[in-house]
């Protein structure tokens, strides 16, 4: 083999390796191309997952909402959807909206979403205890109020006010009653009070006060009652827009009916111990007259909801009636009367899942019967009586009917 042979064998060999070197090192990068690309690929397959993983929780926070819409406390919880997991939260609304929060996470991926919704129907506002206009409260031997109360008139009696109470109104007085709290009025007149005292120039203080005295120059501003009559009117209306009955309904003794939404001309009427179930909102043109014994309740698709009945007339409740709502946590029954009598509502025993408001009569609380909220312009205890009132009832949304809820107003990626 000659040397110019030699030589070009060893060129060839050098190619070659070369050659192969060059393919190798474009194999591995091909190679480590396709990996990093299946890599990009299963993240973003990942990632969708806990897209899809964190919409689910905001669509089943909205399934809780629809069920509950009434939040009492922060709500946090998490499920698992195909091997992703979603954290939900659902805060305490904060006037009349919450903001639901998702956390979707596969592999430690993480997409949020965040849905703001606002209650679709009527959120009343009972701030107080009870809450009386002009014509005042009048308190019997022994009846209490457990929580507070405001007045547009005179607060007299010889009744006890656990929290505070505020009256407002030149020339108006808390006279005898016993208030455990701080009590703000124009003059004070041998009354007890545990607390602070209040009371406005011109006027005069000869109570017994466990706190301090002062005396301040304004006069103590009149505020409206929480629902106004433009509010009762659109009820009204809503009701008569599904069914319209002429002339009277009566349930008879141990009679069981469905009823509502519904605009009633005459008077509705119940026998002993009938049934009445409610399912939207009843207007009675007439009055509404309970028998002894009646169970009246809100419908359970109502959940937390408050439901309404209406009457121009004169409410009546008879003893051992039993006024409820749904029998979920929040839900209340709301008797409302336009009547201008101080009898527009009498309530009977066992009202205690029961509001009442007269907007333009009074309500007669009789000798030991206990509601939840009343509101009037004019209120009666009598002896024993009692209000108890708690914080559920102070945000009730109410609505025409068990449709009412929760309406998203903007659904979002943080």
């Amino acid at each position: 083999m000659s040397q110019e042979t030699k030589q070009k064998g060893y060129v060839i060999l050098i190619i070659t390796f070369f050659v192969m070197v060059i393919m190798l090192s474009v194999a591995l990068s091909m190679g480590s191309l396709i990996v990093y690309e299946q890599n990009i690929t299963n993240n973003s397959v990942k990632s969708t997952q806990s897209y899809y993983a964190a919409e689910s929780g905001i669509e089943d926070a909205l399934l809780y909402l629809k069920k509950y819409p009434q939040i009492s406390s922060t709500k946090f919880y998490f499920f698992s959807v195909n091997g992703a997991r979603a954290d939900v939260t659902i805060p305490i609304a904060v006037a009349g909206s919450v903001s639901i929060t998702s956390k979707g996470n596969n592999y430690g991926l993480i997409r949020n979403i965040k849905a703001v919704c606002s209650m679709d129907g009527q959120n009343v506002n009972f701030y107080y205890g009870i809450e009386v206009g002009e014509g005042g409260l009048i308190m019997g031997n022994g009846s209490q109020v457990h929580g507070n109360v405001f007045s547009g008139g005179n607060i007299t009696g010889f009744g006890i006010i656990e929290n505070n109470a505020v009256v407002s109104g030149n020339g108006h007085s808390i006279q005898w009653t016993h208030v455990k709290g701080d009590a703000l009025a124009y003059s004070c007149n041998n009354a007890v009070i545990d607390g602070n005292l209040t009371y406005v120039t011109g006027g005069s203080n000869n109570c017994t006060v466990g706190g301090t005295v002062s005396v301040q120059s304004q006069e103590i501003a009149q505020q409206p009652l929480p629902i106004s009559q433009g509010q009762i009117d659109s009820w009204k209306n809503e009701a008569a827009a599904v069914r319209v009955i002429t002339g009277n309904v009566i349930l008879s003794n141990s009679q069981t009916k469905i009823l509502g939404p519904v605009k009633i001309t005459g008077s509705l009427i119940l026998g002993n111990k009938s049934t009445l179930i409610i399912t939207g909102t009843i207007y009675v043109q007439g009055n509404i007259v309970f028998g002894n014994n009646n169970i009246v309740k809100l419908d359970s698709s109502y959940g937390s909801s408050g439901g309404i009945i209406i009457s121009d007339g004169i409410i009546g409740a008879g003893n051992g009636s039993s006024l409820s709502g749904s029998g979920q946590a929040g839900s209340y029954l709301l008797l409302i009367s336009t009547n201008t009598s101080d009898s527009a509502i009498t309530v009977g025993n066992n009202a205690l899942g029961a509001a009442f408001y007269a907007i333009s009569g009074g309500i007669q609380l009789p000798n030991n019967v206990s509601v939840l909220e009343a509101t009037g312009r004019k209120l009666f205890l009598g002896n024993n009586a009692e209000i108890q009132s708690s914080s559920g009832v102070v945000n009730i949304f109410f609505s025409s009917g068990p449709a009412a809820g929760w309406k998203v107003k903007s659904w979002s990626e943080q």
